[in-house]
């Protein structure tokens, strides 16, 4: 059965690999499973049928068959569990690889994220200064956490997983805001993923997509 997953007809991170279909199809890549792309308009993911799939409307979806799944963190779990490679075999490891998973979405995500969306969406309010200072602080708390529990490790947690896919991805949105300067083990760390072949093919992919749209005008 061909897996189906969708992506945003024309991304609003200009190619820049940080919509999040993007760790649905690195995850696929990593693990060598052919898929399609269905691209979809704003209005579009607002629409019934698609919302049947994802009830928040928005993206990515995966569909396989008869599943269908939402939530680009569960897309990457359910791959990771049905194909080799991204999770640990023994049990103790599986376990702390899911941790992480946990932790990439659900510690260090959050505040990054917001302070993308105050960027864009808060810069002409009065509070605008105080805002993005207060999550520039709390990013910086995460980054100490993080980057002495890497250490100089390559990875999370022993050989690469899908931990260190959701990681990476969460960390890329810092990319030249300044903020990953102070901490070098983790600009090495991102770029060794970004390095790994199945991340440039997944990409490539996502970026070709950015393209055709800006072609189309």
């Amino acid at each position: 059965m061909t897996i189906t997953i969708t992506a945003f007809e024309r991304s609003p991170d200009r190619g820049r690999g940080l919509a999040r279909d993007m760790r649905v199809r690195w995850a696929l890549e990593e693990v060598g499973q052919p898929y399609d792309v269905r691209l979809l308009s704003f209005d579009a993911m607002k629409e019934p049928a698609h919302k049947a799939l994802h009830p928040f409307g928005q993206i990515p979806t995966y569909e396989e068959g008869e599943l269908a799944l939402f939530e680009s963190g569960a897309i990457v779990f359910h791959i990771a569990e049905r194909h080799a490679g991204l999770l640990p075999e023994d049990a103790n490891g599986r376990a702390r690889a899911i941790a992480w998973m946990f932790a990439a979405l659900n510690t260090v995500e959050p505040p990054i994220f917001d302070r993308s969306l105050v960027m864009i969406l808060e810069r002409d309010q009065p509070w605008y200064e105080h805002r993005l200072r207060a999550l520039d602080d709390i990013i910086r708390k995460r980054l100490d956490d993080l980057s002495a529990r890497l250490g100089a490790a390559d990875w999370l947690d022993g050989a690469f997983s899908a931990a260190d896919m959701l990681m990476v991805t969460v960390l890329r949105r810092l990319q030249g805001t300044g903020l990953l300067e102070a901490y070098p083990n983790l600009a090495a760390y991102i770029a060794r993923a970004e390095a790994r072949p199945a991340y440039q093919r997944a990409f490539a992919a996502q970026l070709a997509v950015f393209n055709a749209a800006l072609s189309i005008g």
